[in-house]
């Protein structure tokens, strides 16, 4: 596929999610769905009460556009090359795209209840749960049906491992964990689609690589959707993707790696998402194993270095240069 294509649509996707923040901004200002800052959080935060959220709607418009339009292209150049095209992949990709909308649903549906309630609380967590839990089952039996019925992890250098039946279990806990992880790392202005630029990046060199075109196009319309977002979330925010959109990207991250069926590669990639969401196991094993004490000064560990006097500004460019890091050594350990 010419790069020209992933080019377009990146463009594609930052134009259209930059400029719907013009007209969503003001929107959700009328319709007074803005944040409501939790009272145990850093006390300087609570200058961001009442920041619009559901921002995420900006990249999840811009995403579904770009791709659409991205696929559309691709489609008509290989038509020309193929006398009966192989529709798996649009499929594929149309499993993947569900898969975050799905999840975009319950951010939504999190939100708006936060939003209507004026409360840092949404959707229980019970409930979460079992909506996670029935959307990462069906995603599962989609690209089961799609061909992929595969047990086995591969281990980088090792070989792969068959896990058989216990295969479905383990990886319906991996998605809604790393689901959850991207949610968990919007907590600073700009970390999340910060971060998520660069694993979309990644993702689009190692979709590149596999020959997985459907999916670079995907990667670089979320990577380019969120780059226009950023536009209006980097510090100070006007703007807050909420779960709505931080629940989208989750299921996209985990569609890309899922899709290619490179689960540790996937986690190499999303290991900022990854170690942000162990910093608050920890945080809470610890509290309880020593009966009250602390291990950070607060959870997830983006906080931790903001209670320790980084700016917002080195936050996100320190785990974003630590993203690139694992993004490139992803790919290096796939083409060696």
């Amino acid at each position: 596929m010419p790069f020209w294509i992933n080019m377009a649509v990146a463009l594609i996707a930052f134009g259209i999610s930059a400029v719907t923040g013009i007209f969503l901004i003001p929107l959700l200002k009328k319709l007074h769905f803005g944040q409501t800052i939790y009272e145990k959080g850093p006390a300087w935060h609570k200058s961001k009460q009442g920041t619009p959220m559901m921002g995420g709607f900006m990249f999840i418009i811009g995403t579904v556009i770009a791709v659409a339009a991205g696929y559309a292209v691709f489609r008509f150049r290989r038509a020309n090359a193929v006398a009966v095209p192989d529709n798996t992949g649009l499929y594929r990709l149309l499993a993947g795209l569900a898969f975050a909308l799905l999840n975009a649903c319950i951010g939504f549906t999190d939100d708006y209840i936060k939003a209507v309630k004026k409360q840092n609380l949404g959707l229980k967590a019970k409930q979460k749960m079992i909506m996670q839990l029935v959307l990462s089952i069906a995603f599962l039996y989609a690209l089961w049906l799609l061909g992929d019925r595969s047990t086995a992890i591969e281990f980088p250098f090792f070989g792969e491992l068959d896990f058989g039946i216990l295969y479905y279990p383990i990886m319906v806990l991996y998605l809604i964990f790393l689901t959850n992880a991207v949610n968990l790392t919007d907590g600073v202005d700009g970390l999340c689609g910060s971060v998520t630029v660069i694993v979309g990046l990644s993702f689009v060199m190692l979709c590149a690589a596999m020959g997985e075109w459907e999916y670079s196009i995907f990667a670089m319309a979320l990577a380019g959707a969120c780059l226009g977002f950023l536009i209006w979330n980097l510090h100070p925010a006007k703007v807050f993707m909420g779960d709505t959109g931080s629940m989208f990207l989750g299921g996209a991250v985990c569609a890309l790696g899922f899709a290619m069926h490179k689960h540790l590669l996937l986690a190499l990639i999303a290991i900022v998402y990854v170690l942000d969401a162990l910093s608050v196991v920890i945080q809470v094993l610890y509290f309880k194993l020593t009966k009250g004490k602390r291990l950070f000064k607060m959870s997830p560990i983006h906080h931790h270095f903001e209670m320790c006097g980084w700016s917002e500004y080195k936050i996100v460019i320190a785990f974003s240069s630590a993203a690139l890091i694992a993004g490139v050594a992803a790919n290096l350990i796939y083409n060696l």
